[in-house]
């Protein structure tokens, strides 16, 4: 049973123009224009909001309002919201909780050793659990296009071996915060499967319950694993104005339209760093904490990545949440396009003092 009734998603957004929140429409006007030049290609549909009011919303290549985008691996940082919420309600005791514990009936793994045994919920949350397991390496065991090989994603995660750590890769102990960072998305499958044993729901149904529905998300399409489970690792379909609310919901401490979704602890935690991605990214629980120089600038962030150049990111010193959608799945310069349309017309448009609406 629902804790709350759905609302109409479309009817709970305050929308006003641009230069009533501050943001240059002349700029954002020329960003569109030039998307649909096909200066940005595949960019498929760019959304604002500032202080709560959704302020921009321009969809391309036949998308709109109601089209559903799929952004990839920003599934995962929703797996990490669900997990929270979890935590929250008493389902899962806490992030130090070891992932094992939850599978007995997949023992004995291959590859046994007492630090998989150790492998907690918080390692898969912060992409930096000892199993050698990286979606950037194609020689990789544990990269996700051999996850998809076979049918069960979670033993295929739990029969992983532990990662070596040759001389040109930092250790955990070596490390900023004492993690070692590996893109991985057969961990975040996994928290989905745990996901499914503590709470004894589908992940669609945990999600409709005490996420979406309180946002008033009535339409998620989710992908499955060869075994039904959810695919908490990317692929879920939302609609721009949804995609956005997640953002405005962390940006605002876990609430939106003043109900505690995400309690503000768990908020904090997430974009609090705890591994080190590169010299400028760090990573909370499934949130790429990074900065984008716009001008003589630069804004911190917190973003929801995922192939193709997808993004939703969150600007806490803007009170600005931004969502871009596009299609350029495993290409070359995807997110640097994205990140042009950020630091060259969506961060100046709120960082200047707006102009005149355009007509």
């Amino acid at each position: 049973m629902r804790d709350t009734d759905p609302v109409d998603s479309s009817k709970d957004w305050d929308s006003a123009e641009p230069h009533s929140v501050g943001l240059d429409a002349a700029r954002l006007q020329t960003m569109g224009e030039a998307i649909e030049r096909g200066e940005y290609p595949a960019v498929n549909g760019v959304l604002i909001a500032r202080s709560g009011t959704l302020a921009f919303e321009r969809y391309f290549n036949g998308f709109d309002a109601s089209s559903l985008m799929n952004t990839r691996s920003t599934t995962k940082t929703i797996t990490g919201m669900l997990i929270g919420i979890a935590i929250d309600r008493g389902f899962l005791s806490g992030v130090d909780a070891p992932v094992m514990s939850f599978f007995a009936d997949l023992q004995p793994v291959h590859n046994p050793d007492p630090r998989k045994d150790r492998i907690s919920i918080e390692d898969f949350l912060t992409m930096s659990s000892l199993l050698e397991c990286d979606d950037s390496n194609s020689f990789s065991r544990g990269n996700e296009e051999r996850m998809y090989l076979v049918e069960d994603w979670a033993r295929f995660t739990l029969d992983l071996p532990i990662r070596g750590f040759p001389g040109w890769m930092t250790k955990p102990e070596d490390s900023r915060y004492g993690r070692s960072f590996n893109d991985c998305t057969g961990g975040v499958v996994t928290l989905g499967s745990v996901l499914e044993r503590v709470t004894g729901m589908p992940v669609p149904e945990f999600a409709g319950q005490y996420l979406f529905g309180p946002l008033g998300i009535r339409n998620a399409e989710w992908p499955f694993t060869p075994l039904g489970t959810a695919m908490t690792g990317g692929g879920l379909q939302l609609i721009g104005r949804d995609l956005l609310k997640l953002g405005a919901l962390y940006l605002d401490g876990g609430r939106w339209n003043g109900r505690q979704i995400v309690s503000e602890q768990w908020v904090r935690q997430s974009v609090r760093p705890h591994a080190e991605v590169d010299d400028s990214t760090d990573y909370g629980y499934l949130w790429w904490l990074k900065p984008f120089a716009a001008g003589d600038r630069t804004f911190a962030s917190l973003s929801m990545l995922g192939n193709g150049g997808n993004k939703i990111c969150v600007f806490p010193d803007l009170q600005l949440v931004v969502v871009i959608a596009s299609t350029n799945f495993n290409t070359r310069g995807m997110h640097e396009q994205t990140d042009k349309l950020l630091t060259e017309y969506i961060l100046p448009a709120a960082s200047e003092r707006a102009r005149t609406p355009v007509p």
